[in-house]
């Protein structure tokens, strides 16, 4: 016996004798059945036939007039298929004859039609509505590019065809449209085929609009061909059916979301089994009671008909393990007779005693509120059952199509937009440029304003290098004070007189230069940071590298080169040298603010987020400029390394050859590391390079004097200077 065929079976004898044994419902009426099978085209043939019967008679008649054609049958429940089998299409004629059919699992939406089939109701929603719950699901998740797959039948033609239509219509593309054939194994051609396909055009996501029965061996394929990470979405008839999630493997194909109609209560199914449970006991005890001799024939036959419709070994009960597919079904038709007995309970009290087919009626059975319109379908909801067999990646991301070769005309390659770019939603096939001031990451709709960056004054680094800056100047300041109030002394004499305060007020524009680094650049910052720094730092190279010069001349020269010496001595040659190293570095700095100019520049290559602003120009010139500033300072420690062996007494030059190699050194880690810093942190790197060039120098030649005339003031005579400093 056929489970579920016997589930519904004595689910309508339990409503009719609920419905008989009813006080308030049809009182004095007692309602009768006819049980036929319709699982072949005769046996439908027969049914439909027998329930055509006119009233009182044993065949259909054939008359000119069917106003007042009477049938035998006031209502068929059934079938479960999609051909109805008693409201045949009678468009443009008159129909009341036709007795009322109320299907409890026929879902097809052509069957709502009125003028094709005028006295057919259901109480199972429609595959209209399971269409749609499917569109807006897959529009919430916003999949635009699907597959779809229907059985070989009315149920999945048709749902195909609509589901197609209104995908279409609302901007999805169907990659593919295919059926799956029916009453094939997993080992079949055509399944393998048609997993081949979906394996090919790399579909994510596949609407399965399919019966029992079709779906399962086509799973049991998709599990054969180990395809994986992938979002099926069901129909209502195998979304959850238990011999599809019990197969083998079924947990690997990705995510499923079903439709499914909404559950019923279990009361009704708690009163089936209780009705059943006692009906079978008291038919036992009936039959064990009756001797086997006083029997006669219509006994023998009694005892014999509950094997017959009443019992099923095989059969699970439904509300201790209920099985959804037959619960479903079984709660439609109880409401199905249900409906028919309203109706008939409204239409035998009605005054005019004229009886019309019930097209509309509500009742609560169970407690549970049921209403069938006049378009012939149960309004019930369509819900989601979603049963995650793994993770999925949906096509949510915002993604640019390319036409695919090969498929479909609307079908795409789904590539993300690359950073810079952005999906506008109105042109879902061109990724739109950013402004030049904005960015954006890889699949962006968006396009973000860049973060301006430069060195602030307010920043915590920046106090960091304004910091020694500032010492430094003081530093210069404080010397430079020193150096005008001992100014007649032999000891700033020695050191240069008057020229030591040029050296130490180039060395304070060079200095001060650094200052242009922060803040937003400008264009006078620009223009003066490069002739401020590289033609005081070379006037101040110059000077040293005359006074190097002298004292080289002074011990080396002696009784050699006496002409070189003389020139040397001379006392405008530091005067000459100090003009031509300031000379040529202007020219230099002349050339770069003629060949480029300086000026604000704004910078989108250092990173995709950060707009970078910065002093641009320079070129081969500024470079031939620091390069001289090397030179003058290579030159500068040649002549200082020159007078180490001078007198033991004269230590000057051993202060200054340190502190002209520890600036050699700095100079030489600022350079090697310029192109390694970009941004803010290039401007950081070029500051701390620039005061690790200044201060050794400085301390180098300056302070040592300075100290001297602080803690020695009153010894600095010619004598002492000859035998301490010189």
């Amino acid at each position: 016996v056929w489970s579920h065929g016997y589930h519904l079976l004595q689910t309508m004898r339990f409503a009719l004798e609920e419905i008989n044994n009813s006080s308030s419902l049809l009182p004095n009426v007692t309602l009768g059945y006819d049980i036929y099978d319709t699982c072949s085209e005769s046996a439908n043939l027969y049914a439909t036939l027998r329930a055509l019967v006119q009233k009182g008679q044993r065949d259909v008649g054939v008359l000119p007039a069917l106003q007042h054609y009477e049938p035998t049958a006031v209502a068929v429940i059934g079938p479960d298929t999609h051909p109805p089998c008693v409201s045949l299409p009678v468009e443009g004629n008159p129909f009341s004859w036709l007795p009322l059919q109320i299907s409890y699992e026929a879902s097809l939406e052509t069957l709502s039609l009125k003028r094709l089939y005028p006295s057919f109701l259901r109480t199972i929603p429609s595959d209209g509505q399971q269409v749609k719950a499917i569109a807006l699901l897959l529009q919430s998740f916003q999949w635009s590019w699907v597959a779809l797959l229907g059985s070989d039948n009315a149920y999945g033609r048709d749902g195909l065809d609509a589901l197609y239509e209104l995908l279409v219509a609302s901007g999805v593309c169907v990659a593919y449209r295919g059926i799956i054939p029916t009453n094939k194994d997993a080992s079949s051609p055509e399944l393998q085929r048609l997993v081949r396909i979906l394996t090919d055009i790399r579909v994510n996501v596949t609407v399965v609009f399919s019966n029992v029965n079709s779906a399962r061996p086509f799973f049991e394929v998709v599990v054969q061909n180990n395809i994986t990470g992938m979002v099926w979405v069901a129909s209502e008839d195998w979304s959850l059916a238990q011999n599809i999630w019990q197969l083998p493997g079924i947990q690997t194909i990705g995510s499923v979301i079903g439709m499914s109609v909404e559950q019923a209560e279990s009361t009704m199914l708690e009163h089936l089994e209780s009705w059943k449970y006692a009906e079978e006991r008291a038919v036992s005890e009936s039959a064990g009671s009756t001797g086997a001799g006083g029997e006669n024939r219509s006994s023998s036959s009694e005892s014999t008909w509950p094997n017959c419709t009443q019992q099923c070994p095989g059969c699970h009960l439904l509300a201790a393990a209920p099985n959804i597919y037959d619960t479903q079904a079984s709660n439609n038709v109880y409401s199905a007779v249900y409906a028919v007995a309203h109706g008939l309970h409204d239409l035998l009290g009605c005054a005019s005693g004229v009886i019309f087919f019930p097209l509309q009626c509500g009742f609560s059975p169970c407690a549970q509120r049921f209403s069938i319109s006049l378009g012939g379908s149960s309004p019930s909801r369509a819900v989601l059952a979603a049963k995650a067999l793994g993770q999925h990646s949906g096509l949510s991301s915002p993604l640019r199509c390319l036409l695919q070769q090969n498929r479909h005309r609307c079908c795409f390659s789904c590539v993300a937009c690359p950073a810079g770019t952005f999906l506008n939603r109105t042109d879902p096939y061109t990724c739109q440029a950013c402004g030049a001031d904005e960015w954006s990451p890889a699949r962006s709709e968006l396009c973000f304003n860049r973060t301006l960056e430069f060195l602030s004054w307010a920043e915590p680094l920046s106090w960091a290098l304004l910091a020694p800056i500032a010492l430094l100047l003081l530093l210069l300041a404080a010397l430079s004070l020193l150096f005008a109030l001992h100014a007649s002394t032999p000891l700033v004499r020695a050191a240069g007189g008057r020229l030591c305060f040029l050296m130490l007020g180039s060395l304070g524009c060079a200095c001060g230069s650094l200052l242009c680094y922060f803040g937003a650049p400008s264009r006078p910052c620009c223009l003066l940071r490069l002739p401020l720094f590289a033609v005081g730092f070379a006037v101040f190279l110059s000077s040293v590298a005359a006074r190097c010069l002298q004292l080289v001349a002074i011990f080396k020269l002696r009784g050699r080169c006496p002409r070189l010496r003389r020139a040397c001595l001379r006392r405008r040659t530091p005067l000459l040298l100090v003009a031509a190293g300031a000379a040529g570095q202007a020219a230099l700095c002349l050339a770069a603010l003629l060949s480029a100019p300086p000026g604000p520049l704004r910078r989108r290559d250092v990173a995709a987020e950060l707009l970078v602003l910065e002093c641009g120009g320079g070129g081969a010139a500024e470079a031939a400029a620091e390069a001289l500033n090397v030179a003058l300072s290579g030159g500068c420690f040649a002549l200082s390394y020159a007078g180490k062996d001078l007198p033991a007494a004269y230590r000057e030059a051993r202060c200054l050859t340190c502190g002209l190699l520890l600036h050699l050194a700095c100079a030489a880690a600022a350079l090697c590391t310029r192109g390694a810093f970009r941004g803010r942190e290039a401007a950081l790197a070029a500051v701390l390079g620039a005061l690790c060039t200044l201060a050794p120098p400085l301390a180098g030649y300056f302070v040592p004097r300075g100290l001297a005339l602080l803690l020695r003031p009153d010894k600095l005579s010619w004598l002492l200077l000859m035998t301490t400093f010189v």
